[in-house]
């Protein structure tokens, strides 16, 4: 949801923002966060379906959900981080929405839980590794 709006805010401002006769999304570097951002949600994206999917056939979906949990929220507030970068001081603009949308992608690493908890569950049952709390 959030990740894609802020790939599709970030998409449509680099292709119509012109700099020097050309659009700021023709640059590399405007570019390849752009483009790493789409590969992190589809990831994240694959990663959520093959949770569900586990839930749905009455399999241990715990760890997958973990995962997916992980991944998304991560590739949610890159894509709004790079949203901001890509943005510049418009991205402060309360018109635009990008900074309300930084904070609440951000949001998603803490709550309902944080990331450092999904790491840990990831260690104890899947890969094996002693309890760390």
């Amino acid at each position: 949801g959030d990740g894609y709006w802020c790939l599709a805010q970030a998409v449509e401002y680099a292709n119509t923002r012109n700099v020097f006769g050309r659009s700021i999304g023709s640059n590399q570097g405007v570019q390849f966060p752009i483009a790493r951002c789409h590969v992190e949600l589809e990831a994240a994206d694959l990663m959520c379906r093959k949770a569900a999917a586990l839930f749905e056939a009455g399999a241990d979906a715990g760890a997958a959900a973990n995962m997916a949990k992980l991944l998304a929220s991560e590739a949610s507030f890159h894509a709004a981080d790079v949203a901001m970068q890509t943005f510049g001081g418009f991205s402060f603009a309360r018109e635009y929405g990008i900074e309300r949308k930084w904070r609440e992608t951000r949001l998603y690493q803490i709550a309902p839980i944080s990331t450092n908890l999904v790491l840990a569950y990831v260690a104890q049952h899947v890969l094996g590794m002693d309890r760390s709390y």
